[in-house]
């Protein structure tokens, strides 16, 4: 399989550089750093640490929930939910804090596991919310899947493509405009700070752009995919949001956004539990644990930019103050692009592929700006030290 061109596709720069403060490096694409070698998540961290009154942004919070909330009983916000503790934690406190009537709205993961589906449940039961569970057509979504991992690198873009429009699709069906999304990713985790100090998601511009890498459901009639087969996965049009007046918010805009407290939260209100053990590439127990295919998202990463789910997870906690960086160093170094085997059989057959195709294409994404071999096997250039 020929090379990809992932730097090109992704503006990588050449000379790879570590964040001074935490553990990312610039090999994530739209970070920026600043002269001191601080990246945009850090720096944005520092910002909330320091600059923000939450309890103003909390007045703001109310006063948007009083703009769209419904005295008659009737669903009044859409909250995008796996049934993980962070959609989950927001859907509880806008209902049980703040009287509103939320719809969570699920897009099914790939392969579900058992710990991700009693989540959900226990979501529904225990924290007494309604959810509405959109699932795709099984065929369809393994052929995306495949394709995804082909073309993107990414085998977990249809479930992109489903966690970004369906709750879209909902709102215009029931007509609700109001839905409230967790964090801003390119904020928190690095990326585009244009929408760094304002509450809403850009439906007409970002989504393709930071969340489908350039590459939108609508695009994929190119390679042979009905377009009937693709209606799941699209947004509604404009013209449909704007008639219903949907905004798009960050509750992570409103509230101080901290994984952590997040899980305990969930823990205590709507049954929440984490994985008896950590996830495959992390130390972690108790974040995206909902799909099967889930590991291979972040072994991709990895490959692609050299960043895997220990590095996420660890420079979010060094941001927080839950670990110092020399100890997530430590962490990354342990357990970064450590190989999904648990479902490494399952994913092979959900996507009918071979495991010489499968490395085929992994090692078609390595960019030889960040890969090297040595021995017979493959190196990272530049670790994190």
């Amino acid at each position: 399989m020929d090379p990809k061109n992932t730097q090109d596709r992704y503006k990588l720069p050449t000379e790879v550089v570590y964040c001074t403060k935490c553990t990312i490096s610039n090999q994530r694409p739209r970070i920026t750093f600043n002269a001191e070698g601080v990246c945009s998540a850090c720096q944005y961290a520092e910002f909330k640490k320091n600059e923000i009154d939450w309890k103003k942004r909390e007045d703001e919070l109310i006063q948007l929930l009083n703009r769209f909330k419904r005295n008659d009983g009737s669903y009044d916000v859409i909250v995008p939910c796996s049934g993980g503790k962070d959609a989950a934690y927001i859907a509880h406190e806008l209902k049980h804090k703040y009287g509103m009537n939320p719809l969570t709205v699920t897009w099914a993961p790939h392969l579900y596991t058992d710990i991700g589906f009693q989540n959900l449940q226990n979501m529904i039961r225990v924290g007494d919310l309604a959810n509405i569970l959109g699932t795709p057509p099984g065929k369809t979504h393994k052929m995306l899947t495949k394709l995804s991992f082909e073309i993107l690198g990414d085998p977990f873009q249809p479930f992109i493509y489903g966690q970004t429009n369906f709750p879209m699709q909902t709102a215009v069906r029931y007509q609700i405009p109001l839905i409230m999304y967790g964090e801003n990713g390119e904020v928190e985790y690095g990326g585009d700070m244009k929408n760094a100090f304002k509450p809403t998601r850009d439906y007409k511009s970002d989504h393709k752009t930071h969340y489908f890498s350039g590459l939108g459901p609508e695009d994929l009639v190119k390679y042979g995919i009905k377009e009937p087969d693709l209606v799941p996965y699209m947004a509604p049009s404009n013209e449909a949001l704007e008639k219903l007046g949907t905004e798009i918010h960050f509750y992570g805009y409103y509230k101080k956004w901290t994984p952590q407290e997040n899980y305990y939260y969930c823990s205590e209100h709507t049954g929440f539990q984490a994985n008896p053990v950590r996830s495959e590439g992390t130390y972690s127990k108790y974040a995206s644990l909902d799909d099967k295919i889930d590991g291979f998202h972040y072994y991709l990463a990895f490959i692609k930019f050299g960043l895997g789910r220990c590095t996420s997870d660890t420079a979010h906690e060094v941001r927080d103050g839950h670990i110092t960086r020399e100890e997530g160093v430590a962490l990354v170094n342990k357990f970064d692009g450590e190989f999904p085997e648990k479902y490494f059989k399952t994913f092979l057959e959900y996507c009918d592929i071979t495991e010489e195709y499968f490395w085929e294409v992994i090692d078609s994404w390595r960019s030889p700006h960040l890969w090297e071999k040595v021995d017979g096997k493959w190196k990272l250039k530049k670790k994190v030290d």
